[in-house]
């Protein structure tokens, strides 16, 4: 009966003591995870700020009847998306608090951005002082 109760605690230290190691393990795993999905979300969002900075100076430059649609992918966490005179601007949640994402462009930009995550097409089309941009 002795030799059983001993199995018993000793069964009873390995798990408790793999319980205990796997504790470190999973929290570095959950911070790690959360920061790279911050990171792909804010590289995400300055993506397509870029790219629609380059799409608006290539339609601006050619003329006012040119237009070009880009199609893309938002990322989940956006917050808030706007247009402001030469600045395309993505508020972005992050793990410590709203990152702002913000792309300078040479052309002014007009309209409004989605939210929304999924894919999104945007139509760019110039005018004579500006660039219109519409989310279908």
């Amino acid at each position: 009966m002795n030799l059983k109760s001993q199995v018993s605690v000793e069964y009873m230290l390995v798990m408790g003591f793999a319980a205990l190691m796997s504790i470190p393990l999973l929290m570095i795993y959950y911070t790690y995870s959360s920061d790279s999905s911050d990171s792909v979300a804010t590289s995400q969002a300055s993506q397509i700020a870029r790219r629609i900075a380059d799409a608006s100076e290539s339609v601006y430059y050619i003329g006012k009847p040119s237009q070009t649609t880009l199609k893309l992918n938002f990322p989940e966490r956006i917050k808030a998306a706007k247009l402001e005179n030469y600045e395309i601007v993505f508020n972005i949640s992050t793990k410590n608090g709203i990152a702002e994402i913000v792309q300078v462009s040479s052309v002014n930009i007009t309209g409004n951005l989605p939210t929304a995550q999924g894919i999104h097409i945007l139509t760019i089309k110039a005018d004579n002082r500006f660039v219109q941009v519409t989310s279908n």
